[in-house]
């Protein structure tokens, strides 16, 4: 893959001369210092502050924003979006929420800029939230990386196979602590259906069904609108192809709901990788397939975007849709089942299952019951957190395979070790996209 991302545009003399003017802003806070500079590179101690920069201001980000102020340990100095009104006003209320708890009325120490590289240049950032659209995942994630900046990556880890495989050889060839946002893995229910699956409470796992949403759309049909003031629609496209401005994939900062851009696939991969993101990823938790993937995937007949089945090297199938109840996710065994979604919504037969314990010898899953404070504490300790970036990726892997299969309506089969499809060139193109010039990982 190489070792620079070719990105065009902002030169690194300018990042320096930039970044010593917002550096110095950022020291009018009391008593803080970069987590950097006190050795994070080694085991220290929780007591020391980390310095965070946001990339990417959208609604999800902005829920990220407002945990993470809350935190002692933590202070906010840089906040990036390629709308100006966005990242201003989160800025604004970042500043009013320290101001008010420190009694510093009127302090200035949040950086804005509208370049994600400009931030990552930053000495004084310890580490990165990343909640972009999918398709600038893994060009913001490897400058991060490349920068020295630990990283907290919205899932999916990645907009294809071949972006996922470069943001995991360079997290690990700097050796950064990266959490996938796959936030369910900190839920006490999601982690207990777990632990039942595992610890063979239903038998042996016949099938699972995994209910998410469709594949995205295929093509860019939507009109020409306005560019709104403030917004450097170019940047935001970046590495996707070139489109005519349109506010359902880019609403403006006034709007306050989700953009569309899940839905498109210049952009990212429909429901299969926005929620299949986290419901893929806790059925191979329950299977302990964490790191693999399904050897067979096999699409529903005719234009059917339900209904697709995944098949394990051991026979169990994993069904695109499907099962009882609410369920998000189903497993299926021969002594019985397991339901779970979102809410604490847990369903299990035989219905005594809900108060089972397990013994010091059985599998216990990693506990975590706050998926942000997990990340912090992970960058203090150096550790891996309870979602990093080679589960992140082969949760992707999932939700990739199963829209390559869909595109191209028929069986594939899948090399979990090689990570590609078998004797299958057509398939194998699919892997990776093309970006628009000048960016390019390299």
């Amino acid at each position: 893959m190489g070792q620079r991302t070719i990105t065009g545009g902002l030169n690194r003399r300018g990042f320096l001369k930039r970044t010593a003017g917002v550096a110095a802003a950022a020291a009018g806070f009391p008593y803080i210092v970069p987590g950097s500079a006190l050795g994070l590179d080694g085991a220290v101690a929780p007591s020391n502050r980390l310095t965070l920069g946001f990339i990417g201001m959208g609604k999800m980000a902005q829920g990220h924003l407002g945990s993470f102020l809350g935190d002692e340990d933590v202070q906010v100095v840089s906040i990036c979006d390629v709308e100006r009104g966005r990242r201003e006003s989160q800025a604004k209320m970042a500043e009013e929420r320290y101001a008010k708890r420190h009694g510093e009325p009127g302090y200035k120490g949040v950086d804005t800029c509208g370049d994600f590289r400009e931030l990552c240049a930053r000495q004084d950032i310890d580490a990165v939230v990343i909640a972009t659209p999918n398709h600038w995942h893994a060009l913001a994630a490897v400058e991060a990386a490349r920068s020295g900046k630990d990283i907290y990556l919205e899932k999916p880890l990645a907009r294809t196979i071949g972006e996922g495989q470069a943001i995991v050889m360079e997290v690990r060839q700097y050796g950064r602590v990266l959490q996938v946002g796959s936030q369910q893995r900190s839920d006490t229910a999601f982690r207990f259906a777990c632990e039942l699956v595992r610890n063979g409470r239903i038998g042996n796992v016949q099938r699972v069904h995994v209910n998410v949403g469709p594949p995205p759309q295929e093509g860019y049909n939507l009109p020409a609108e306005q560019q709104p003031e403030g917004l450097d629609w170019d940047l935001w496209l970046g590495p996707a192809p070139w489109r005519a401005y349109n506010s359902t994939v880019c609403p403006p900062a006034s709007f306050d709901g989700w953009a569309q851009w899940r839905d498109y696939r210049d952009y990212a991969g429909g429901g299969m990788t926005d929620f299949g993101a986290h419901h893929y990823d806790i059925a191979q938790w329950g299977l302990g397939r964490d790191g693999s993937a399904p050897v067979e995937v096999i699409p529903p007949e005719g234009d059917a975007t339900t209904g697709l089945r995944y098949v394990y090297d051991d026979g169990i199938e994993m069904i695109h849709g499907g099962g009882g109840g609410q369920a998000a996710v189903e497993w299926i065994g021969a002594d019985g089942w397991v339901r779970v979604n979102r809410g604490q919504y847990l369903e299990t037969n035989p219905g005594w299952l809900q108060y089972e314990t397990f013994g010091a010898n059985e599998t216990h899953l990693y506990r975590s019951d706050n998926h942000k404070r997990d990340w912090l504490d992970c960058i203090k300790t150096r550790r891996d957190p309870i979602c990093p970036v080679e589960i992140g990726h082969s949760t992707a892997i999932v939700c990739h395979i199963g829209n390559i299969a869909y595109w191209l309506r028929r069986p594939l089969k899948w090399n979990p070790e090689a990570q590609q499809f078998v004797d299958d060139p057509e398939a194998n193109r699919l892997l990776m996209r093309s970006f628009r010039e000048p960016w390019r990982l390299v």
